[in-house]
């Protein structure tokens, strides 16, 4: 029989935690063959969700649980649950709901037919935030070009891994997680479905637009170094411009005489470059950040609390 772990990252998830384990436990409920086990990550959480994991760990020896001190971020949940993971294969979803259970059964038989991974992904309404559908696509066209990853458009987070693929992935243990990249660059063949985008009926997202663009820009520069050449490129078509720009104002000179300077030109000028040199300090910053943020070699997370085997607990952190 196989063994399954679903690992679920929560974040202020109480309204909606045990609606999703009842409805996860229906799923799974049907399924024959396999021994399955929830693994939920509580990321600090300010209400009540890591009592109600509690209350569900009490009643099935199946649901385990890993507290953190704080919040860090669904990035290091997803991370503490893939390597608090012992099954053959893994499940990674959100609490929300709008990862929706009922794949889990599609999932399970694509990965049996040879599949390393079967990963889902979001087909968005158009008449659903439109302009949040624009950046989207944007941004997946924009991070394929710069980067030699293949992002699917609507990839989200909710997939089976096999075993050898979830070591692999953590075998990528940066600080700066952008999982999106991190399942596409270790490789193994992945099948892709597809479903309908999912509304959230109960609770409030977490990511906002600027998180979104926030947590997009880091995973351009994550694995990409583009933007530095574009930087560089700018800077040697400028240098070009200003040379040819000066050589024609000397002939001009030694023909013509001096000449009154224009203000526009000369202002124009200013802003233009002054707009460039910005612009390639917070590119080469956003490198730096990343440089700094790695060399400081913090952890990832820090576990507060957990039900989990206290030797396998020792393991994995002696690990780390």
């Amino acid at each position: 029989m196989k063994t399954i772990d679903i690992v679920v990252p929560c974040y202020n998830e109480e309204e909606v935690i045990r609606t999703f384990y009842g409805e996860t436990k229906k799923v799974i409920g049907n399924i024959v063959d396999c021994i399955f086990r929830f693994i939920f990550i509580d990321d600090g959480s300010k209400d009540k969700t890591l009592d109600y994991i509690k209350e569900m760990a009490r009643e099935d020896e199946a649901v385990k649980y890993i507290s953190f001190s704080r919040n860090f971020g669904k990035e290091a949940g997803m991370y503490a649950g893939l390597r608090y993971s012992s099954g053959d294969y893994v499940i990674v979803m959100d609490a929300d709901l709008q990862h929706p259970p009922y794949l889990i059964h599609k999932m399970i038989k694509e990965i049996e037919n040879g599949y390393d991974c079967c990963a889902a992904r979001r087909i968005k309404r158009e008449d659903n935030e439109p302009l949040r559908n624009f950046f989207s696509k944007a941004y997946y066209k924009i991070s394929n070009k710069l980067t030699n990853l293949e992002l699917v458009q609507g990839a989200v987070d909710y997939r089976i891994m096999s075993r050898q693929m979830v070591d692999a992935v953590l075998e990528l243990s940066e600080v700066q997680r952008f999982s999106k990249g991190i399942f596409e660059w270790v490789g193994f063949n992945t099948k892709w479905i597809p479903y309908d985008d999912v509304d959230r009926t109960m609770g409030e997202t977490k990511w906002s637009f600027w998180g979104l663009l926030k947590y997009g820009m880091g995973g351009i520069t994550a694995f990409s170094i583009v933007p530095l050449r574009v930087v560089t490129g700018m800077g040697f078509i400028i240098s070009l411009f200003a040379f040819v720009y000066i050589a024609i104002t000397l002939i001009k000179t030694f023909i013509y005489g001096i000449e009154v300077p224009g203000y526009v030109t000369l202002l124009s000028a200013v802003l233009f470059l002054g707009g460039i040199v910005e612009l390639s300090l917070g590119i080469i910053g956003e490198y730096i950040g990343q440089i700094y943020m790695e060399s400081k070699d913090r952890p990832i997370y820090l576990l507060k609390q957990t039900n989990i085997d206290a030797d396998q607990v020792r393991e994995k952190e002696g690990k780390k």
